[in-house]
């Protein structure tokens, strides 16, 4: 659902798409879904949304807990998709919602004109 999305962000708008943002955004996307369906209770939703020259991946769960967030442990095995996920956006938010948490990281569309990849600025 993700390629698509964006196959369709290039095709259709003729926004600029890095193969790079291609794999992160479904990488991310893969996280926060797994996330949500092995924490959560009940539902999730999923929503790509394009915010200038990124996109907003956001999944929402019914599950009011924010989740935890682990230091990096490379000897840890597992629970490292939040991890992964702050790693690559340049945004992150935890929302706690009246029914449920939103989660919503940015990932830039385009790789830097320079050869930066995209990603988060550090």
């Amino acid at each position: 659902m993700a390629r698509s999305f964006l196959t369709d962000v290039q095709a259709v708008h003729g926004l600029p798409v890095s193969g790079r943002a291609m794999g992160i955004v479904q990488l991310v996307v893969s996280e926060l879904v797994t996330n949500a369906r092995k924490y959560a209770p009940g539902p999730c939703l999923l929503t790509l949304e394009i915010n200038g020259g990124a996109v907003d991946v956001t999944v929402w769960d019914s599950n009011p807990t924010p989740p935890a967030i682990l230091a990096p442990d490379p000897t840890r095995i597992g629970q490292h998709g939040l991890e992964i996920v702050m790693a690559v956006g340049q945004s992150f938010a935890i929302h706690r919602e009246s029914v449920g948490r939103r989660i919503t990281t940015g990932i830039v569309l385009a790789d830097d004109p320079g050869g930066a990849p995209a990603g988060r600025r550090l």
